[in-house]
């Protein structure tokens, strides 16, 4: 392969950890993105008074009941689906890292997810799966941005590949085991990912992963979007329907485009 020396090293990376950490690509971006989240939080809550972002978001659960968190994290969630370029400059915070392991050619999921998780709260699990147990293609990947720092338990857990191809193997033989039970079986191996504000995780959604009840004194606050190369096979996940190209060249409009002269 023709790549230079710094794409070899994310690549290697990525390919035997499962996931690449770094700073994100456009601060500017990543300073807007707050930003709106700010403002969306205060129209949500009315009479919220201006803030520090990061005390606001890291204590919202102060703000916040349990019992109301679902309705509060779905309308911001449609808060910033509804913005325009808000995906674009999500695509900014990553686009060196993704045109280095995915393609220059990228398919973005149409909506930007969000997770917020209250410290103690267990009703904001995501229980050990990988994606493409239920159709994911395993060309996607993940780029998680949080809005604050993620440690500990405030973050995500990934199975490293190795362990994961072993799970794989023994899956036949776990069949009717429960979400607890798995994840029980792998505790030992996984590995949280802490990543910062102002970083950008990239991970393989193909290895399993999840979270467990945030023990930490702080909320977590974490976006997720999917992207994979335009013209790599698709899973249940259609282009249209869930993805849609966001960097298409040229070259590719035009031969799609292009058909035969009629010789008759």
């Amino acid at each position: 392969m023709f790549l230079i020396e710094s794409e070899q090293q994310i690549s290697a990376e990525y390919k035997r950890q499962g996931y690449v950490i770094r700073p994100v690509a456009d601060l500017e971006a990543l300073s807007w993105i707050r930003k709106q989240f700010v403002l969306l939080i205060q129209s949500a809550l009315g009479s919220v008074p201006e803030n520090d972002p990061e005390v606001l978001l890291n204590q919202i659960h102060k703000r916040v009941t349990i019992s109301d968190l679902n309705t509060f994290r779905l309308k911001i969630i449609r808060g910033i689906n509804a913005i325009e370029n808000f995906r674009a400059m999500y695509f900014r915070v990553a686009r060196p890292y993704l045109e280095t392991i995915v393609g220059n050619e990228l398919a973005m999921q149409l909506r930007v997810n969000l997770s917020i998780q209250f410290p103690g709260d267990d009703s904001s699990l995501l229980p050990i799966h990988a994606d493409t147990w239920s159709g994911d293609s395993p060309f996607e990947v993940v780029v998680w941005l949080p809005l604050v720092d993620c440690y500990g338990t405030k973050a995500m857990y990934l199975l490293p590949p190795e362990p994961a191809e072993r799970l794989s193997q023994e899956f036949k033989q776990r069949a009717g085991s429960s979400s607890e039970e798995l994840y029980q079986a792998i505790a030992h191996q996984v590995q949280w990912l802490n990543v910062k504000y102002g970083e950008v995780l990239i991970f393989n959604q193909g290895l399993p992963h999840g979270n467990r009840v945030n023990t930490e004194i702080e909320t977590r606050w974490s976006m997720n979007c999917r992207f994979k190369g335009v013209f790599t096979p698709y899973g249940d996940k259609k282009i249209g329907e869930f993805f849609e190209p966001i960097t298409l060249r040229v070259a590719s409009q035009v031969g799609m485009a292009y058909s035969l002269p009629k010789t008759l």
